[in-house]
């Protein structure tokens, strides 16, 4: 009998039937996964990959336990980041964030139900905790036209059906973003409609072991972009033809490169539209010596977010004084909160203690000095005392947290901003910066 390479080609040919990572070694996988650079990458930096298969468990398994302590039947879920959380499976993510064509069902009992497109059955195949594949979850209009309330009734007596058969009837139901035909469908049935996003954001805001092994990977992939990124600007930038646009395009070849997935915004900007910040990049050439400034807001190796902020002066001259004193102002913005971060201290806590910024800076600060981060951004914030709202965010940060710690120094009336962002962990007795990519010595004043 004949072997055929075809039948048997893998990711890596060194290895046997599974990576590093517990996943099939072979070309033809479904799942997203990391390429042979990023595997070769975090080798030479010594990581230690992530157990996918146990990573899958442990998150079901947060999902089951929250909805049994809620005493609910289950959580059903439509934000693609939540069934991606829940099923660790992707189709169309971003096409899927406006068209909500699938839904994932976790019940009391832990069976799992996936609706997915009805072509692509086979995308969950990979993971046993997917107990069944089904279609026909769609309820928006483009999909379903005038009959979407039929669809909406069909959908629904399928989510009754389960729940009668996995929950006992318990008709206490989470639902994170539902279409309007869906939820009437629901209330049809019975169901009494809890609200799921408060359920999946706290599930979330714990990583496992494997997860944070997922994140130091993925942090390491994303700051080897960043650097790619850094020099194609730094030699681009001095010849007068690299718009913001071109710099901000590396970043993404490179994330692409690595087995990431997407950047959800396009923050870099250059020179005076760094000031006010939120100007997304377009064509503007940037100019030798002048302030680049970008937040990654990147969704990375393993669909881990990587959201750190660094601002480069880049020219042959120095930067102006003001330039320097914002940019250790935000330097220190920055160690002074994350100094602050330890399992125990609440919410209401950071927010009392937050370091202050001088008068100038007060109008045009960031709208949170802290939030947390695992899939997206995620809960919780942290805003200033101006804008921190009693009663919204009364907890307390728990080990296994992962955080982003903001700065946005923009003089009001300015013509620049300082923009800096570092990713830590909770540990059991504090706290570990996962960035590593350093600040612009210029910028520092080094």
């Amino acid at each position: 009998m004949n072997t055929h390479y075809r039948d048997t080609r893998k990711i890596d040919p060194t290895r046997g039937a599974t990576l590093g990572d517990g996943t099939p070694n072979d070309q033809d996988r479904v799942e997203i996964g990391p390429t042979q650079l990023a595997f070769e990458e975090w080798a030479a930096a010594g990581l230690q990959l992530p157990d996918l298969p146990a990573m899958r468990a442990y998150r079901h398994q947060r999902l089951v336990d929250a909805v049994n302590a809620r005493d609910w039947g289950g959580i059903l879920m439509f934000d693609p980041l939540n069934i991606r959380y829940a099923t660790d499976s992707t189709n169309m993510q971003l096409w899927n964030t406006h068209n909500p064509f699938r839904a994932c069902l976790v019940c009391a009992d832990g069976h799992m139900v996936l609706w997915d497109y009805k072509n692509a059955p086979f995308l969950a195949d990979f993971n046993p905790l997917v107990m069944e594949k089904r279609s026909g979850a769609s309820m928006f209009y483009f999909s379903t036209g005038d009959r979407t309330d039929d669809a909406a009734e069909t959908f629904t007596a399928e989510v009754r059906d389960l729940i009668v058969e996995h929950s006992g009837g318990n008709m206490r139901l989470g639902v994170d973003k539902i279409m309007v035909a869906g939820l009437r469908g629901l209330e049809r049935h019975g169901f009494t409609v809890e609200e799921g996003e408060e359920l999946t954001e706290h599930a979330r805001s714990i990583k496992g072991p494997d997860e944070i092994l997922a994140m130091r990977c993925a942090s390491h992939a994303c700051e080897a972009a960043c650097y790619a990124m850094e020099d194609a600007a730094r030699t681009g930038v001095p010849g007068g033809k690299m718009s913001e646009d071109d710099i901000w395009a590396v970043l993404h070849a490179e994330n692409i490169k690595r087995g990431g997935e997407w950047i959800e915004t396009r923050l870099l900007s250059s020179g005076p539209r760094t000031n006010p910040w939120f100007q997304e990049c377009g064509p503007r050439i940037v100019q030798n010596n002048e302030i680049v400034a970008f937040d990654t807001d990147l969704v990375g190796s393993y669909g881990i977010c990587i959201d750190i902020s660094r601002t480069w002066w880049i020219g042959d001259q120095k930067p102006r004084p003001d330039m320097i004193e914002a940019m250790q102002i935000g330097m220190e913005h920055i160690r002074y909160n994350m100094d602050m971060l330890k399992p125990g201290v609440t919410i209401p806590e950071l927010v009392a203690g937050v370091h202050t910024l001088p008068d100038h800076l007060q109008k045009l600060k960031y709208g949170c000095f802290m939030h947390g981060v695992g899939l997206c951004d995620e809960w919780p914030l942290m805003a200033y005392p101006n804008k921190h709202v009693p009663g919204a965010f009364e907890h307390e940060i728990k080990p296994g947290m992962t955080l982003c710690v903001e700065a946005l120094i923009s003089p009001e009336g300015g013509d620049f901003s300082i923009k800096l962002e570092d990713q830590v962990l909770i540990t059991e007795d504090g706290y570990e910066n996962l960035t590593k990519y350093p600040f612009d010595p210029a910028l520092a004043g080094y």
